[in-house]
């Protein structure tokens, strides 16, 4: 993961690269450093934690320089330590470098360097590449790192400085992604993403793998490892700098909670003709014909999008007949599974750089295969290297813990799967006006909830001595449980778990008793589903549990048999997940701010799962 941040310019530096880091904290925070070409010599503070801690270091000894290089880690290789922070640099610190992802033949690059009488200060992947470019300097920087990326294997997304060629900047991705800032000033800002530029510019270039970007003052050049130049136009970022501020609220996580009556209404703006009874999907336009024609779909993806991908296998089956799979994409790129040329994939991804889902994406396609792409960061790698897509349009997500991408993915997923069910003919004029219509409520349904979010505030502060949640639903709130499991868990650190309700009497019965809390998501938008996790309740009651449910407005009868009762408005229940998830994101939220715990920045944890 790791945030990387580069600026050459005219002016000090310094002090964009640190907002830069604060900007990319949500890639990692374990430690933090920069470095500077002051007077051909290269200058460099590091600390172990937050980048406020390294914002503090600058202030009591600062540094200044228009070459400048900045970082924010996750941890790899090594622990969390000064040393083990970027920049990391060769014997004589000639070369600085800031590194996102994983070399994995490190250790014999770090042995044969060692032979050669090389000093190792860290216990990083990274450092063999400063000490790489220490032994094959001749004069040329740019032609040594074309060198010695050559020679690594793995991923990365790294900025270069050197003492010996102070006007300029090498900067190079293969696996992480990486942009390029264009300033109106002529000043350049490379990072890991566009939140570390947008206060500057707008104008980016996204690098593609295996290519390099040599910047000098006021001008650049990209080429390829093999040094052929590349020509790239420049993109704009649609988004603005008060998108990624907290706008008042506490944390970007909550802010994003309460963003969702606008991301869900902006997800299917522009794709609901209700005059013509239809959804479009512009991103789709070229394969839709042979989309409804499939026999059979697959969804790649990991964590959160997974999930998504578990309703859109409800949603694709129940409402369109069609068969569909969903596989975790770490396992789907290893396992010896068949690409089928004629299955279409859709592969899901925020941030359109998760590095399983991208490495699958790439075997469909080495196979000959197509893959359709559900993402939200427009210019991503996933989006410009899928054949079509959707996009989500939700807006940049900086808490670590998603929310709103996730209403967003299961909102346009919803529409995929009723433009095939009316595409195939499994769905009236009449039943898809209805449908049409239940989605275009949501965001005053999301409205409502939120505006009952202090009841919920005061549920979460009453369990917050719980360390074991048990969350349960079924059919398509089964992958709701899941999300919300995942949602506690990620932020508040209590341990959960979601299971399909009837599937706890296949274990997980055992561990209910008094200090268990079962949460139930049990609206009552099918009958039969209704009954069956009703009976799910009545077997945790018998045995001493606590239930906390998320029922449909109305439902008094379930006071009856629950602790707490959520109430939430009543909708269709192929929508449903997008209703139930947002009280259980308060939930968690409320829990885990109760708890005093660092929610935007929960420990081990990064956005964006950049490296395996």
């Amino acid at each position: 993961m790791c945030g990387i941040v580069g600026y050459i310019g005219k002016d000090d530096g310094t002090e964009i690269c640190l907002k830069g880091l604060k900007r990319l904290e949500y890639r990692g925070y374990d430690s933090a450093g920069m470095a500077v070409v002051d007077n051909q010599e290269i200058k460099s503070i590091k600390v172990k934690g937050r980048v406020a801690a390294l914002e503090e270091k600058q202030k009591n000894n600062p540094l200044k320089g228009s070459l400048v290089i900045a970082h924010t880690r996750w941890a790899t290789h090594g622990v969390p330590s000064e040393e083990n922070a970027h920049p990391h640099f060769d014997c004589h610190k000639q070369f600085a470098i800031v590194h996102n992802g994983i070399i994995e033949n490190y250790a014999s690059l770090k042995r044969w360097l060692e032979e050669k009488g090389h000093k190792f200060t860290s216990q990083t992947d990274t450092e063999v590449i400063p000490h790489l470019i220490e032994d094959y300097y001749e004069g040329d920087l740019v032609a040594t790192v074309q060198k010695v990326l050559s020679l690594v294997e793995g991923t990365y997304g790294l900025a270069i400085i050197s003492a010996k060629e102070p006007d300029k900047m090498v900067a190079a991705r293969c696996g992480s992604p990486l942009i390029l800032g264009i300033c109106d000033n002529g000043d350049y800002i490379v990072a890991s993403d566009p939140t570390a530029v947008v206060e500057y510019t707008r104008k980016v270039v996204y690098l593609n793998d295996r290519e390099v970007v040599v910047l000098n003052h006021g001008s650049y050049q990209i080429f390829t490892l093999d040094n052929k130049e590349v020509e790239r136009e420049t993109s704009e970022i649609a988004w603005d700098l008060a998108q990624i501020e907290k706008g008042g609220f506490p944390h970007f996580m909550l802010k994003e909670i309460f963003n969702q009556p606008d991301t869900v209404s902006n997800a299917m703006r522009g794709r609901i003709i209700l005059s013509e009874n239809r959804v479009k999907l512009g991103g789709l336009i070229d394969y839709l014909d042979s989309l409804a024609k499939s026999e059979r779909i697959v969804f790649v993806a990991c964590g959160t999008s997974w999930h998504a991908g578990l309703i859109a296998e409800y949603l694709f089956e129940n409402l369109a007949s069609l068969p569909t799979e969903v596989e975790y994409a770490s396992e789907f790129r290893y396992k010896g599974s068949i690409v089928n040329t004629d299955t279409p994939y859709f592969v899901i991804s925020q941030s359109g750089e998760t590095a399983d889902t991208l490495e699958s994406l790439r075997k469909v396609k080495s196979a000959g295969g197509k893959v359709f792409g559900i993402v939200n960061v427009v210019g991503s790698t996933i989006a410009r290297e899928t054949d079509a897509g959707i996009y989500l349009h939700a807006g940049p997500e900086i808490g670590v813990a998603s929310t709103k991408a996730f209403t967003s993915q299961v909102t346009v997923l919803s529409l995929l799967a009723l433009y095939l069910a009316k595409a195939r003919g499994k769905m009236s004029d009449e039943d898809m006006q209805a449908r049409l219509n239940s989605v275009l409520a949501l965001p005053k349904i999301i409205e409502k909830i939120l505006k009952n979010a202090d009841s919920i505030k005061n549920i979460a502060e009453r369990y917050i001595k719980y360390n074991n949640f048990l969350y349960l639903g079924r059919g398509y709130n089964f992958p709701v449980a899941l999300e919300g499991a995942l949602k506690l868990k990620e932020i508040s650190y209590i341990h959960a778990e979601g299971y399909p309700a009837a599937e706890m009497k296949h274990g997980p019965i055992a561990l209910i008793d008094q200090n268990m809390p079962v949460v139930v998501v049990a609206t009552d938008t099918e009958d039969i589903i209704y009954q069956k996790v009703m009976s799910n309740i009545e077997e945790v009651r018998a045995r001493g549990g606590n239930i906390i449910a998320i029922a449909t407005e109305g439902n008094e009868d379930i006071k009856n048999f629950a602790t707490e009762v959520i109430y939430v408005p009543k909708t269709a229940g192929f929508i449903s997940p997008i209703v139930n998830v947002i009280p259980l994101q308060l939930l968690s939220y409320y829990m885990a701010a109760a708890r005093g715990c660092d929610i935007d920045k929960p420990r081990n944890l990064a956005k964006s799962v950049t490296v395996e």
